[in-house]
C-alpha cells in the first residue's frame, strides 16, 4: 500500500468528485484525512494502487502530488500511551514523521522521511511488543 498526497481545492463537491472518481475506476480507499489549508486542502490517502488513483484522479484535474511509501504499524491498544512509546523510538532513531493517520483496522499509518531506517524500527517494536 502506498500514501498518494492530494491537493484539492476547498470548495463544496470537490471530496465527492474524488471519491466518486476513484469509485468508478474501483480504487479503494483504505484510510486517510483531509485538512484545510486555505484555499486548498491537503488530502492524504492509502491505496494500494497508487499510480492508478493518480492517473484517474488527473483525469478530472485533481492533482496528486507525491506517492510514498508507508509505515504500517499496530500498536496495543491495551497499553495507553502506544503512539507515544513508538514516535519516540522513531525520533531516538533520527526519523522525522512527515504525516500520520489510522487505517480502517486501527493501525497507524505514517510517511517519514527515511522509510528504511523506520522500516527497521516497525520491525524492531513488533518484535517487542508482539
Amino acid at each position: 500500500m502506498k500514501d498518494i498526497e492530494i491537493v484539492l481545492e476547498n470548495k463544496p463537491g470537490t471530496l465527492a468528485l474524488m471519491g466518486e472518481t476513484l469509485g468508478k475506476s474501483k480504487i479503494s480507499l483504505e484510510g486517510g484525512g483531509v485538512f484545510h489549508n486555505g484555499q486548498t486542502s491537503i488530502a492524504h490517502f492509502l491505496v494500494v494502487e497508487a499510480e492508478r488513483a493518480k492517473e484517474e484522479l488527473e483525469k478530472v484535474q485533481i492533482k496528486v502530488i507525491k506517492i510514498s511509501d508507508v509505515i504500517i504499524q499496530k500498536l496495543r491498544q491495551d497499553v495507553p500511551g502506544q503512539l507515544g512509546m513508538f514516535c519516540r523510538k522513531l525520533a531516538e532513531e533520527n526519523v522525522n514523521i512527515l504525516v500520520q493517520y489510522s487505517d480502517h483496522s486501527n493501525q497507524l499509518i505514517m510517511v517519514v522521511d527515511n522509510f528504511e531506517k523506520g522500516k527497521q524500527v516497525s520491525e524492531q517494536w513488533m518484535k517487542e511488543w508482539f
